[in-house]
């Protein structure tokens, strides 16, 4: 909001031969506005501030896409005045120009002293309160900071000030129909075999890789330098990396498939090739879509040796006195990863139904930048719903494997689902984020406040609101949809996840890395001690 003070102020002081003099027989019918006392002129300003004006704005909105808009915004020359006017009014009682008590100088002679230094502030405050009032005027529903570039706007000296920019917007579009949708819904009563089977994941990532003279085989690990090359241009290197042999071996940008049959039969010293292609989204552009070869230089082949579940080990891994206790934790892990299946199951026809006529065109810079937070909402998720860390990164490699498909997906579900929350009056409070942090906070054996105090540095409160919104939109959604109930299969461990990009890393996207503290193994079993 502008202010409006003094509307007359522009006359100059009259001063005798003596400027220094101080003139006190002065008539104060006959005082300028610049004369009076400063609780008269307190006063005359608090009442202006009352009746502050709005700027007259001249507003263009130029629509480049969906998400996109260009606008122009002109003030009038009045309104300049009328900054200056204000700014020169509260210089006025300070203003030291030699020659001049403060408070005494002709108004004309401070102008045209301080025009240069005024002129800043009032650039600031017309942007400021401009934009405030396009805020409030246009309905724009911005997305991100408007790009306005300050070194290029100047007030002219003669007629009005234009400034432009651009935004990026919630693109606007009909609410699609959300009740009543058809939604499978995965069920599954785990068996005392799946809990077997969960236990024994959790006793390989607590035991030790010993070293093993023969040949590979399935689930042995090898100790490997790794380097991808196309032709004879070798693309990325990875030293003595400890790879499980699994029937999938995924990395950033590509996987390669059967990679247990290629490394089956391996010995120490041997060196496999196998092939992979890469998507097109890798971080090195030259390279997306095209095949590259994965040089396996085997240093070393070992086996898993698994600890027994005894009374030192069940200790270690919760506190727990009895393996039943430790079964039943178990248990309950598997009823998240289930209701995880069932939420992303229920997302994905979710999403399919919604987004079926978005068929909005998303700005390349904003998804190249979502990318990042969409990826950090989905480790939250999985970290939240108990997955180890093998799998978390397995996940986050497909998701960087089809980034810009996925991003644009998650984006278009966004903004659906944030409609459905503003007309739901659909909030987050601090009980839901406790809840989100102490869940995170049992996965990753850390305290709930060192967890919040790492999404507040990180800056990804926000990423954890957004998926606490979205859930929320989610349940709602499927209180009132109709189920046809499928079979849950639980996934196997055919899959081994290393955070390498075979084309190299030539991207500005940061890493989604745990913290120190946070599963720093990452789900590997750990290495022997040296022995004499």
């Amino acid at each position: 909001m502008a202010d409006t003070q003094n509307p007359n102020s522009d006359d100059a002081l009259t001063t005798d031969d003596d400027p220094a003099d101080n003139q006190t027989d002065v008539d104060v019918d006959e005082m300028d506005a610049d004369d009076m006392d400063e609780p008269v002129a307190t006063a005359q300003a608090e009442q202006a501030d009352e009746e502050a004006e709005k700027l007259q704005l001249d507003v263009t909105v130029d629509e480049r896409s969906a998400c996109a808009r260009h606008i122009t915004v002109t003030i009038p020359r009045d309104d300049i005045d009328r900054y200056y006017d204000k700014e020169f009014t509260e210089l006025m009682p300070t203003a030291q120009v030699p020659g001049f008590r403060p408070g005494r100088t002709p108004r004309k002679l401070v102008e045209k002293r301080f025009r240069k230094d005024v002129a800043d502030r009032v650039k600031s405050n017309l942007l400021m309160d401009g934009l405030a009032q396009l805020s409030e005027e246009q309905d724009l529903s911005p997305i991100s900071e408007p790009d306005i570039d300050l070194d290029a706007i100047d007030i002219p000296d003669d007629g009005p000030m234009t400034f432009e920019f651009d935004l990026e917007v919630r693109p606007q579009f009909e609410l699609p129909k959300w009740k009543r949708l058809l939604i499978e819904k995965p069920l599954r009563e785990f068996s005392a075999e799946d809990v077997d089977r969960t236990l024994q994941n959790v006793l390989a990532n607590r035991g030790r890789l010993l070293p093993y003279e023969g040949p590979a085989e399935a689930g042995d690990y090898i100790t490997t330098n790794l380097t991808f090359k196309h032709g004879d241009e070798v693309l990325s290197q990875g030293a003595e990396e400890v790879i499980r042999i699994r029937p999938v071996l995924s990395f950033r940008d590509g996987r390669i498939e059967e990679f247990d049959k290629l490394l089956t039969g391996v010995q120490s010293g041997e060196t496999r090739r196998g092939k992979a292609k890469l998507t097109d989204d890798a971080p090195n552009v030259a390279m997306r879509g095209k095949e590259v070869i994965a040089e396996f230089e085997i240093l070393e082949v070992k086996r898993l040796e698994v600890p027994e579940l005894d009374e030192e080990l069940l200790d270690e891994l919760g506190g727990f006195e009895l393996e039943a206790d430790f079964r039943d934790t178990i248990k309950d892990q598997l009823e998240r990863q289930l209701d995880y299946a069932q939420h992303r199951r229920a997302r994905e026809q979710i999403t399919a139904a919604l987004t079926v006529a978005a068929d909005w065109e998303l700005p390349p810079e904003l998804l190249e930048r979502q990318s990042q937070r969409e990826l950090q909402r989905a480790v939250l998720e999985l970290r939240r719903s108990g997955f180890d860390e093998n799998e978390i990164r397995a996940h986050e490699n497909a998701l960087r494997q089809n980034s810009r498909a996925s991003t644009a997906r998650a984006l278009k579900e966004h903004f659906i689902l944030e409609r459905i929350a503003e007309e739901e009056e659909i909030e987050v409070d601090e009980e839901d984020y406790d809840r989100e942090i102490r869940l995170i906070a049992a996965q990753s054996n850390e305290s709930p406040r060192r967890v919040r105090a790492r999404l507040e540095k990180s800056g990804s409160m926000d990423v954890l609101r957004n998926q606490i919104v979205e859930r929320k939109v989610i349940e709602l959604i499927l209180e009132h949809a109709d189920f046809k109930e499928v079979p849950y299969e639980m996934e196997g461990a055919d899959e081994e996840a290393i955070d390498q990009a075979a084309g190299g890393e030539v991207s500005d996207i940061p890493e989604a890395k745990p913290e120190s503290g946070e599963a720093a193994e990452g789900g590997r079993p750990k290495e022997p001690p040296l022995r004499e």
